[in-house]
């Protein structure tokens, strides 16, 4: 965990000095937005892994179809079945595992964050950059004189402030976590993709992730819900803005980016690219039903007596 803590507390203290210049060092509301501070860069830095989440989670609803299909051709030869999909998921540039990596990156910042602050109000033990002096201040730093950024909500010893506080943050942090999985389901997967294994298994996370956090949330130090809450914001509003503007075909998603599409274009007087497409689709379809329409006169065979017939003729 040293590489981590230094690397996490590099951040922290660096928000924590900027902020001291016109902010109380000691204050409560400067740490958590060092906090703030600290999740808008990880999150920042993760954009790249998370681009490759979205891009594996739209192959592996659009090659749902074929997974069926090879379900029902092996369904009775597991190890087959699985070499199969295994070369469907490689052919079709599909990592299974890459939707995991953003949250399963996250987790050992967490967990660092998470100890920091405890041992600092525990201890006041210094880690990385965090010295000794600034630990105790982390520590000891309350909101609104009342409420400590380690306090927890099950160790809050009657304090209905650092309950409430720590109730609000882990509600939020459940919300967030359905909403945006809800907001991948129901915008951006396929109707063909919204059964399976996969579907299940998304249908799951839906329901089981929030409970995770909730249980869990409530033995998490106020400072660590701060953190968590605001990166689960981050990514409803990068997924939001990635649906939008790039959803994956046939899913609700797209057709709405049609219809706004369409609307702009009406009023410059335009048209859309899927219009032109369509367009060109028609054209090549008529221009063949014309071909086909046309019927090619066959020259009639005539007998030795018609043939002699039009030579004396002639």
């Amino acid at each position: 965990m040293t590489p981590l803590y230094y690397a996490v507390s590099f951040v922290l203290v660096g928000f924590h000095r900027a902020l001291s210049t016109f902010m109380d060092p000691a204050g409560g509301l400067t740490w958590v937005l060092s906090i703030v501070g600290l999740t808008l860069v990880i999150r920042t830095a993760l954009i790249p892994l998370f681009v490759k989440q979205i891009k594996s989670s739209r192959n592996m609803q659009l090659i749902q179809p074929k997974v069926r299909e090879l379900q029902k051709k092996y369904g009775h030869d597991r190890e087959k079945l699985a070499q199969e999909t295994m070369k469907l998921y490689k052919d079709s540039g599909t990592n299974p595992f890459a939707s995991c990596l953003p949250i399963l990156l996250q987790m050992p910042i967490f967990l660092a964050l998470f100890r920091m602050l405890d041992q600092a109000a525990r201890k006041e033990k210094a880690h990385g950059f965090l010295d000794e002096g600034l630990a105790k201040q982390f520590g000891q730093a309350s909101l609104f004189d009342r409420i400590p950024v380690s306090g927890t909500f099950l160790n809050a010893d009657g304090q209905v402030g650092i309950m409430v506080v720590a109730a609000i943050l882990v509600l939020g942090m459940t919300a967030t976590t359905f909403l945006t999985q809800r907001q991948l389901m129901s915008k951006n997967m396929p109707a063909d993709a919204l059964s399976g294994p996969y579907a299940q298994q998304q249908k799951m996370l839906l329901y089981v992730l929030p409970v995770v956090f909730a249980v869990g949330g409530v033995a998490f130090p106020i400072g660590v819900l701060v953190y968590w809450t605001v990166s689960n914001l981050w990514t409803m509003c990068q997924q939001f803005y990635v649906i939008r503007n790039n959803p994956a075909p046939g899913t609700p998603a797209a057709e709405a980016k049609e219809q706004r599409d369409r609307a702009k274009a009406e009023k410059k007087g335009l048209k859309t690219p899927a219009q032109l497409e369509e367009e060109r689709i028609a054209a090549e379809a008529e221009a063949k039903r014309a071909e086909q329409s046309q019927t090619r006169v066959q020259p009639q065979r005539q007998t030795k007596a018609q043939r002699t017939k039009s030579k004396k003729k002639r």
